[in-house]
Protein backbone atom coordinates (compact mmCIF):
# COMPACT_ATOMS: atom_id res chain seq x y z
CA UNK A 1 0.00 0.00 0.00
CA UNK A 2 1.65 3.20 -1.19
CA UNK A 3 1.92 5.88 1.48
CA UNK A 4 3.99 8.88 2.54
CA UNK A 5 5.41 8.90 6.05
CA UNK A 6 4.09 11.75 8.17
CA UNK A 7 7.65 12.72 9.14
CA UNK A 8 8.40 13.31 5.45
CA UNK A 9 5.16 15.24 4.94
CA UNK A 10 6.00 17.60 7.80
CA UNK A 11 9.65 18.07 6.87
CA UNK A 12 9.09 18.71 3.16
CA UNK A 13 5.81 20.63 3.48
CA UNK A 14 5.23 20.30 -0.27
CA UNK A 15 2.15 22.50 -0.57
CA UNK A 16 -0.23 21.35 -3.31
CA UNK A 17 1.18 17.84 -3.42
CA UNK A 18 -1.22 14.94 -3.82
CA UNK A 19 -0.36 12.22 -1.35
CA UNK A 20 -1.65 9.35 0.74
CA UNK A 21 -0.98 8.96 4.45
CA UNK A 22 -1.91 6.23 6.91
CA UNK A 23 -1.93 6.19 10.66
CA UNK A 24 -3.86 5.93 13.90
CA UNK A 25 -6.40 8.52 15.00
CA UNK A 26 -5.39 10.59 18.00
CA UNK A 27 -8.36 12.96 18.05
CA UNK A 28 -11.39 13.97 16.00
CA UNK A 29 -13.35 17.19 16.38
CA UNK A 30 -16.28 18.29 14.28
CA UNK A 31 -17.14 21.85 13.23
CA UNK A 32 -20.58 23.29 12.72
CA UNK A 33 -19.59 24.12 9.16
CA UNK A 34 -19.69 20.49 8.10
CA UNK A 35 -16.00 19.61 8.52
CA UNK A 36 -14.12 17.20 10.75
CA UNK A 37 -10.54 17.69 11.86
CA UNK A 38 -8.77 14.39 12.45
CA UNK A 39 -5.26 14.20 13.88
CA UNK A 40 -3.40 11.03 12.95
CA UNK A 41 0.07 9.76 13.74
CA UNK A 42 2.01 6.93 12.11
CA UNK A 43 4.92 6.79 14.57
CA UNK A 44 7.46 8.36 12.23
CA UNK A 45 7.45 11.69 14.10
CA UNK A 46 6.32 13.12 17.40
CA UNK A 47 3.91 15.50 15.70
CA UNK A 48 0.80 14.20 13.98
CA UNK A 49 -0.85 15.42 10.79
CA UNK A 50 -4.23 17.10 10.71
CA UNK A 51 -6.67 15.68 8.16
CA UNK A 52 -9.54 17.95 7.08
CA UNK A 53 -12.55 15.85 6.11
CA UNK A 54 -15.45 17.53 4.26
CA UNK A 55 -19.03 16.42 4.79
CA UNK A 56 -19.22 15.75 1.05
CA UNK A 57 -17.08 12.63 1.45
CA UNK A 58 -19.32 9.65 0.61
CA UNK A 59 -18.59 7.93 3.95
CA UNK A 60 -18.57 11.09 6.09
CA UNK A 61 -21.68 10.27 8.12
CA UNK A 62 -21.39 6.52 8.06
CA UNK A 63 -17.72 6.27 9.03
CA UNK A 64 -15.83 9.57 9.49
CA UNK A 65 -18.15 10.83 12.22
CA UNK A 66 -17.69 7.53 14.04
CA UNK A 67 -13.89 7.65 14.13
CA UNK A 68 -12.43 7.41 17.64
CA UNK A 69 -8.99 7.43 19.20
CA UNK A 70 -7.12 4.32 18.09
CA UNK A 71 -8.84 3.77 14.74
CA UNK A 72 -6.53 3.23 11.76
CA UNK A 73 -7.24 5.13 8.54
CA UNK A 74 -5.89 5.84 5.10
CA UNK A 75 -6.35 9.41 3.86
CA UNK A 76 -5.63 10.63 0.33
CA UNK A 77 -5.76 14.28 -0.61
CA UNK A 78 -3.93 17.56 -1.18
CA UNK A 79 -1.45 19.15 1.24
CA UNK A 80 -2.29 22.74 2.14
CA UNK A 81 -1.06 25.42 4.50
CA UNK A 82 -2.95 25.34 7.76
CA UNK A 83 -4.64 28.55 8.94
CA UNK A 84 -4.96 27.16 12.46
CA UNK A 85 -2.47 27.15 15.29
CA UNK A 86 -0.38 24.14 16.17
CA UNK A 87 0.44 22.90 12.68
CA UNK A 88 2.00 24.37 9.55
CA UNK A 89 0.26 22.08 7.05
CA UNK A 90 -2.85 19.95 6.83
CA UNK A 91 -4.18 17.39 4.40
CA UNK A 92 -7.47 18.16 2.68
CA UNK A 93 -8.87 14.69 2.21
CA UNK A 94 -10.53 13.60 -1.00
CA UNK A 95 -10.84 10.08 0.33
CA UNK A 96 -10.77 8.43 3.76
CA UNK A 97 -10.76 4.69 4.26
CA UNK A 98 -11.11 3.07 7.65
CA UNK A 99 -8.53 0.29 7.91
CA UNK A 100 -9.29 -0.75 11.47
CA UNK A 101 -11.82 0.26 14.11
CA UNK A 102 -11.14 0.72 17.85
CA UNK A 103 -14.04 0.41 20.26
CA UNK A 104 -13.90 3.51 22.53
CA UNK A 105 -15.53 1.60 25.37
CA UNK A 106 -12.59 -0.78 25.70
CA UNK A 107 -9.65 1.02 24.03
CA UNK A 108 -7.36 1.83 26.99
CA UNK A 109 -5.56 4.83 25.47
CA UNK A 110 -7.43 8.10 25.45
CA UNK A 111 -6.37 11.72 25.03
CA UNK A 112 -5.09 12.13 28.57
CA UNK A 113 -1.94 11.40 30.47
CA UNK A 114 -1.49 7.84 31.65
CA UNK A 115 1.00 6.80 34.31
CA UNK A 116 4.07 4.91 33.14
CA UNK A 117 3.16 2.14 35.59
CA UNK A 118 -0.19 1.67 33.85
CA UNK A 119 1.39 1.79 30.41
CA UNK A 120 3.74 -1.05 31.34
CA UNK A 121 0.66 -3.24 31.71
CA UNK A 122 -0.29 -2.51 28.10
CA UNK A 123 3.13 -2.70 26.48
CA UNK A 124 1.44 -3.76 23.23
CA UNK A 125 -0.17 -0.29 22.98
CA UNK A 126 2.20 2.08 24.77
CA UNK A 127 4.31 2.79 21.62
CA UNK A 128 1.30 4.79 20.37
CA UNK A 129 1.81 7.38 23.11
CA UNK A 130 4.02 10.43 22.60
CA UNK A 131 6.52 9.40 25.25
CA UNK A 132 7.10 5.84 24.11
CA UNK A 133 7.11 6.74 20.45
CA UNK A 134 9.82 9.29 21.24
CA UNK A 135 11.78 6.72 23.28
CA UNK A 136 11.65 4.27 20.36
CA UNK A 137 12.91 6.87 17.89
CA UNK A 138 15.75 7.96 20.18
CA UNK A 139 16.67 4.34 20.81
CA UNK A 140 16.74 3.74 17.05
CA UNK A 141 18.92 6.79 16.44
CA UNK A 142 21.35 5.83 19.22
CA UNK A 143 21.65 2.31 17.79
CA UNK A 144 22.36 3.75 14.36
CA UNK A 145 24.99 6.08 15.87
CA UNK A 146 26.71 3.11 17.54
CA UNK A 147 26.96 1.19 14.28
CA UNK A 148 28.09 4.24 12.30
CA UNK A 149 30.77 5.13 14.84
CA UNK A 150 32.38 1.72 14.68
CA UNK A 151 31.78 1.04 11.00
CA UNK A 152 33.31 4.38 10.01
CA UNK A 153 36.42 3.40 11.99
CA UNK A 154 36.84 -0.02 10.43
CA UNK A 155 35.51 -2.16 13.28
CA UNK A 156 34.01 -5.57 12.46
CA UNK A 157 30.50 -6.21 13.83
CA UNK A 158 30.56 -9.53 15.66
CA UNK A 159 27.65 -11.73 16.73
CA UNK A 160 28.59 -13.45 19.98
CA UNK A 161 26.62 -16.41 21.37
CA UNK A 162 23.54 -15.96 23.52
CA UNK A 163 24.07 -19.42 25.05
CA UNK A 164 27.48 -19.91 26.64
CA UNK A 165 29.39 -22.06 29.07
CA UNK A 166 31.53 -19.17 30.33
CA UNK A 167 30.58 -16.75 33.10
CA UNK A 168 32.49 -13.66 32.02
CA UNK A 169 32.04 -11.71 35.24
CA UNK A 170 32.35 -14.65 37.63
CA UNK A 171 29.41 -13.35 39.64
CA UNK A 172 27.33 -16.51 39.41
CA UNK A 173 24.17 -14.72 38.29
CA UNK A 174 23.68 -16.47 34.96
CA UNK A 175 20.35 -17.86 33.82
CA UNK A 176 20.75 -21.61 33.44
CA UNK A 177 19.79 -23.19 30.12
CA UNK A 178 18.61 -26.80 30.01
CA UNK A 179 16.60 -29.18 27.84
CA UNK A 180 15.80 -31.41 30.82
CA UNK A 181 12.24 -32.09 31.85
CA UNK A 182 12.30 -30.23 35.16
CA UNK A 183 9.90 -32.76 36.65
CA UNK A 184 12.26 -35.61 35.82
CA UNK A 185 15.88 -34.43 35.86
CA UNK A 186 18.45 -37.22 35.36
CA UNK A 187 20.81 -37.40 38.30
CA UNK A 188 24.24 -38.80 39.05
CA UNK A 189 25.16 -39.24 42.70
CA UNK A 190 22.29 -36.98 43.71
CA UNK A 191 23.20 -34.13 41.34
CA UNK A 192 21.84 -33.16 37.94
CA UNK A 193 23.62 -35.21 35.29
CA UNK A 194 24.54 -32.24 33.11
CA UNK A 195 26.66 -34.48 30.89
CA UNK A 196 23.34 -35.88 29.67
CA UNK A 197 21.86 -32.45 28.96
CA UNK A 198 21.56 -30.97 25.47
CA UNK A 199 25.00 -29.32 25.47
CA UNK A 200 26.72 -32.01 27.50
CA UNK A 201 27.57 -29.65 30.33
CA UNK A 202 26.44 -26.52 32.20
CA UNK A 203 25.13 -23.76 29.95
CA UNK A 204 23.67 -20.34 30.57
CA UNK A 205 22.48 -17.15 28.93
CA UNK A 206 25.37 -14.80 28.30
CA UNK A 207 26.18 -11.98 30.69
CA UNK A 208 28.68 -10.51 28.23
CA UNK A 209 30.12 -11.10 24.78
CA UNK A 210 33.53 -9.79 25.81
CA UNK A 211 35.50 -13.03 26.05
CA UNK A 212 34.36 -14.16 22.60
CA UNK A 213 35.04 -10.67 21.23
CA UNK A 214 38.63 -10.97 22.43
CA UNK A 215 39.04 -14.05 20.22
CA UNK A 216 38.19 -12.04 17.13
CA UNK A 217 40.07 -8.93 18.24
CA UNK A 218 43.20 -11.07 18.48
CA UNK A 219 42.72 -12.07 14.86
CA UNK A 220 41.05 -9.09 13.18
CA UNK A 221 42.14 -6.05 15.17
CA UNK A 222 39.03 -4.08 16.11
CA UNK A 223 35.60 -5.65 16.64
CA UNK A 224 32.40 -4.82 18.48
CA UNK A 225 29.35 -6.66 19.73
CA UNK A 226 25.88 -5.17 20.19
CA UNK A 227 23.29 -7.59 21.45
CA UNK A 228 21.21 -8.88 24.35
CA UNK A 229 22.73 -10.01 27.64
CA UNK A 230 21.12 -11.49 30.73
CA UNK A 231 21.56 -11.31 34.50
CA UNK A 232 19.65 -13.48 36.97
CA UNK A 233 20.00 -10.79 39.60
CA UNK A 234 16.89 -10.51 41.77
CA UNK A 235 16.85 -6.73 41.74
CA UNK A 236 13.68 -4.72 41.35
CA UNK A 237 15.14 -1.22 41.07
CA UNK A 238 14.60 1.48 38.46
CA UNK A 239 18.08 0.77 37.03
CA UNK A 240 18.04 -3.02 36.63
CA UNK A 241 16.73 -5.40 33.98
CA UNK A 242 17.08 -9.15 33.61
CA UNK A 243 17.48 -8.79 29.83
CA UNK A 244 19.27 -5.80 28.38
CA UNK A 245 21.48 -4.83 25.46
CA UNK A 246 25.22 -4.27 25.68
CA UNK A 247 27.69 -2.59 23.35
CA UNK A 248 31.16 -4.10 23.75
CA UNK A 249 34.04 -3.06 21.49
CA UNK A 250 37.35 -4.89 21.74
CA UNK A 251 40.56 -3.47 20.25
CA UNK A 252 43.87 -5.24 19.63
CA UNK A 253 47.12 -3.29 20.03
CA UNK A 254 45.27 -0.93 22.40
CA UNK A 255 46.23 -0.02 25.97
CA UNK A 256 44.27 1.74 28.71
CA UNK A 257 44.96 5.22 27.32
CA UNK A 258 43.77 4.21 23.87
CA UNK A 259 40.69 2.56 25.40
CA UNK A 260 39.70 5.65 27.38
CA UNK A 261 40.16 7.92 24.36
CA UNK A 262 37.90 5.76 22.18
CA UNK A 263 35.25 5.53 24.92
CA UNK A 264 35.10 9.32 25.29
CA UNK A 265 34.96 9.87 21.53
CA UNK A 266 32.25 7.21 21.29
CA UNK A 267 30.00 8.89 23.87
CA UNK A 268 30.39 12.33 22.31
CA UNK A 269 29.50 10.92 18.90
CA UNK A 270 26.28 9.31 20.16
CA UNK A 271 25.16 12.44 22.00
CA UNK A 272 25.81 14.64 18.96
CA UNK A 273 24.06 12.20 16.63
CA UNK A 274 20.91 12.03 18.76
CA UNK A 275 20.79 15.82 19.15
CA UNK A 276 21.01 16.21 15.39
CA UNK A 277 18.59 13.45 14.35
CA UNK A 278 16.00 13.55 17.16
CA UNK A 279 15.58 17.28 17.68
CA UNK A 280 11.81 17.23 18.13
CA UNK A 281 11.85 14.21 20.43
CA UNK A 282 14.62 15.65 22.59
CA UNK A 283 12.68 18.88 22.98
CA UNK A 284 9.73 16.79 24.10
CA UNK A 285 11.80 15.04 26.77
CA UNK A 286 13.26 18.36 27.87
CA UNK A 287 9.77 19.82 28.25
CA UNK A 288 7.84 16.96 29.83
CA UNK A 289 10.36 14.56 31.40
CA UNK A 290 13.55 16.34 32.50
CA UNK A 291 14.23 19.98 31.68
CA UNK A 292 18.00 19.44 31.84
CA UNK A 293 18.47 16.72 29.21
CA UNK A 294 19.20 19.10 26.34
CA UNK A 295 21.72 21.22 28.23
CA UNK A 296 23.35 18.09 29.65
CA UNK A 297 23.77 16.40 26.25
CA UNK A 298 24.92 19.59 24.55
CA UNK A 299 27.48 20.14 27.28
CA UNK A 300 28.80 16.59 27.15
CA UNK A 301 29.08 16.60 23.37
CA UNK A 302 31.67 19.38 23.68
CA UNK A 303 33.15 18.64 27.11
CA UNK A 304 36.71 17.86 28.11
CA UNK A 305 36.69 14.75 30.29
CA UNK A 306 38.72 14.95 33.51
CA UNK A 307 41.19 12.12 34.18
CA UNK A 308 42.24 10.77 37.58
CA UNK A 309 43.10 7.48 39.25
CA UNK A 310 40.91 5.61 41.70
CA UNK A 311 43.42 6.42 44.46
CA UNK A 312 43.19 10.14 43.66
CA UNK A 313 39.40 9.92 43.59
CA UNK A 314 39.24 8.23 47.01
CA UNK A 315 41.58 10.87 48.41
CA UNK A 316 39.36 13.68 47.09
CA UNK A 317 36.19 12.05 48.40
CA UNK A 318 37.72 11.35 51.82
CA UNK A 319 38.59 15.02 52.21
CA UNK A 320 35.29 16.29 50.83
CA UNK A 321 33.60 16.73 54.20
CA UNK A 322 30.43 15.16 52.79
CA UNK A 323 28.21 12.71 54.68
CA UNK A 324 27.96 9.98 52.07
CA UNK A 325 25.51 7.15 52.59
CA UNK A 326 28.35 4.72 51.79
CA UNK A 327 31.68 5.54 53.50
CA UNK A 328 34.70 5.93 51.25
CA UNK A 329 37.95 4.08 51.78
CA UNK A 330 40.65 2.60 49.56
CA UNK A 331 39.63 -0.86 48.38
CA UNK A 332 35.89 -0.16 48.38
CA UNK A 333 34.06 0.21 45.07
CA UNK A 334 32.79 3.70 44.28
CA UNK A 335 29.02 4.14 44.49
CA UNK A 336 26.82 6.34 42.30
CA UNK A 337 26.79 9.07 44.96
CA UNK A 338 30.61 9.19 44.91
CA UNK A 339 30.79 9.18 41.12
CA UNK A 340 28.18 11.93 40.83
CA UNK A 341 29.95 14.02 43.45
CA UNK A 342 33.16 13.89 41.42
CA UNK A 343 31.33 14.96 38.25
CA UNK A 344 28.88 17.47 39.67
CA UNK A 345 30.69 19.04 42.62
CA UNK A 346 34.43 18.53 42.29
CA UNK A 347 35.15 18.85 38.56
CA UNK A 348 31.76 19.97 37.15
CA UNK A 349 32.44 17.86 34.07
CA UNK A 350 32.51 14.17 33.04
CA UNK A 351 35.32 12.12 34.53
CA UNK A 352 37.37 9.05 33.61
CA UNK A 353 38.60 7.12 36.66
CA UNK A 354 41.36 4.55 36.14
CA UNK A 355 43.47 1.97 38.00
CA UNK A 356 41.09 0.35 40.47
CA UNK A 357 42.05 -2.17 43.18
CA UNK A 358 42.28 -5.65 41.70
CA UNK A 359 40.16 -7.03 44.53
CA UNK A 360 37.01 -5.31 43.23
CA UNK A 361 37.51 -6.00 39.54
CA UNK A 362 37.15 -9.14 37.36
CA UNK A 363 39.97 -11.58 36.66
CA UNK A 364 40.59 -10.52 33.06
CA UNK A 365 41.78 -6.97 33.78
CA UNK A 366 45.47 -6.13 33.26
CA UNK A 367 47.46 -6.26 36.49
CA UNK A 368 49.44 -3.07 37.02
CA UNK A 369 53.10 -3.03 38.00
CA UNK A 370 52.22 -2.26 41.63
CA UNK A 371 50.53 -5.65 41.93
CA UNK A 372 47.56 -4.10 43.74
CA UNK A 373 45.64 -2.32 40.99
CA UNK A 374 44.44 -3.18 37.50
CA UNK A 375 44.20 -1.19 34.27
CA UNK A 376 40.48 -0.57 34.61
CA UNK A 377 38.54 2.54 33.67
CA UNK A 378 35.07 3.90 34.36
CA UNK A 379 33.60 6.83 32.45
CA UNK A 380 31.41 8.91 34.75
CA UNK A 381 28.81 11.48 33.74
CA UNK A 382 26.60 13.84 35.75
CA UNK A 383 23.25 12.62 37.10
CA UNK A 384 24.04 8.88 36.87
CA UNK A 385 27.73 8.26 37.53
CA UNK A 386 29.26 5.34 35.64
CA UNK A 387 28.01 4.99 32.08
CA UNK A 388 30.94 3.01 30.58
CA UNK A 389 33.19 0.45 32.23
CA UNK A 390 36.22 -1.12 30.64
CA UNK A 391 39.84 -2.14 30.95
CA UNK A 392 43.01 -3.22 29.30
CA UNK A 393 42.85 -7.02 29.26
CA UNK A 394 45.48 -9.23 30.89
CA UNK A 395 47.67 -10.48 28.04
CA UNK A 396 50.23 -12.46 30.08
CA UNK A 397 49.47 -16.17 30.44
CA UNK A 398 50.98 -16.76 33.89
CA UNK A 399 49.42 -13.63 35.38
CA UNK A 400 45.99 -14.45 33.97
CA UNK A 401 46.20 -18.03 35.26
CA UNK A 402 47.10 -16.78 38.73
CA UNK A 403 44.23 -14.27 38.71
CA UNK A 404 41.75 -16.98 37.74
CA UNK A 405 42.85 -19.18 40.62
CA UNK A 406 42.86 -16.19 42.95
CA UNK A 407 39.22 -15.41 42.13
CA UNK A 408 38.07 -19.03 42.44
CA UNK A 409 37.58 -19.81 38.76
CA UNK A 410 38.45 -23.16 37.24
CA UNK A 411 41.10 -22.52 34.55
CA UNK A 412 39.97 -25.64 32.68
CA UNK A 413 36.67 -23.90 31.92
CA UNK A 414 38.62 -21.11 30.19
CA UNK A 415 41.30 -23.15 28.45
CA UNK A 416 40.68 -21.42 25.13
CA UNK A 417 40.82 -17.96 26.72
CA UNK A 418 44.16 -18.82 28.35
CA UNK A 419 45.48 -20.30 25.10
CA UNK A 420 45.03 -16.95 23.36
CA UNK A 421 47.87 -15.74 25.63
CA UNK A 422 50.16 -18.45 24.27
CA UNK A 423 49.86 -17.76 20.56
CA UNK A 424 50.80 -14.22 19.57
CA UNK A 425 49.40 -12.42 22.58
CA UNK A 426 49.26 -8.65 22.28
CA UNK A 427 48.04 -5.73 24.42
CA UNK A 428 44.31 -5.29 23.91
CA UNK A 429 41.46 -3.47 25.60
CA UNK A 430 37.73 -2.91 25.50
CA UNK A 431 34.73 -1.54 27.32
CA UNK A 432 31.02 -2.11 27.83
CA UNK A 433 28.09 0.27 27.56
CA UNK A 434 24.65 -0.71 28.81
CA UNK A 435 22.36 0.45 26.02
CA UNK A 436 19.24 0.92 28.17
CA UNK A 437 21.11 2.98 30.75
CA UNK A 438 22.40 5.13 27.90
CA UNK A 439 18.85 5.70 26.62
CA UNK A 440 17.66 6.39 30.17
CA UNK A 441 20.38 9.02 30.53
CA UNK A 442 19.68 10.63 27.14
CA UNK A 443 15.91 10.87 27.61
CA UNK A 444 15.75 11.56 31.34
CA UNK A 445 13.31 8.70 31.84
CA UNK A 446 13.30 7.71 35.52
CA UNK A 447 12.74 3.97 35.13
CA UNK A 448 14.81 1.69 32.90
CA UNK A 449 11.70 -0.40 32.21
CA UNK A 450 10.41 2.48 30.11
CA UNK A 451 13.33 2.63 27.66
CA UNK A 452 13.19 -0.97 26.43
CA UNK A 453 10.19 -2.21 24.42
CA UNK A 454 9.43 -5.23 26.59
CA UNK A 455 11.11 -5.14 30.02
CA UNK A 456 12.14 -8.41 31.64
CA UNK A 457 12.31 -8.10 35.42
CA UNK A 458 11.81 -10.42 38.41
CA UNK A 459 8.28 -11.79 38.24
CA UNK A 460 7.57 -10.24 34.84
CA UNK A 461 7.90 -11.93 31.47
CA UNK A 462 4.73 -10.57 29.85
CA UNK A 463 4.50 -9.66 26.18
Amino acid sequence: MNRTRIADVLSKADIGARLTVMGWVRTRRDSKGGFSFIEINDGSALSGLQIVADQDLPNYRTEVLKLQTGCAIRAAGTLAQSPGKGQAVELHAGEIEVLGWADPDIYPLQKKRHSFEFLRTIAHLRPRTNTFGAVARVRNAAAMAIHRFFQDRGFIYLHTPVITGSDCEGAGDMFRVTAFDLDDVPKTEGRAALEKDFFGGPAGLTVSGQLEAEIYALAMGDVYTFGPTFRAENSNTSRHLAEFWMVEPEMAFCDLECNAAIAVEFLKYIFSYVLEHCTEDMRFFNRFIDNTVLSTLEGLADADFERLTYTEAVDLLSKAGEQFEFPVSWGVDLQSEHERYLCEKVFKKPVVVTDYPKSIKPFYMKLNADGNTVGAMDVLVPKVGEIIGGSQREDDYDTLLARMKETGLNPEDYWWYLELRKFGSVPHAGFGLGFERLIQFITGMANIRDVIPFPRTPGNVAF
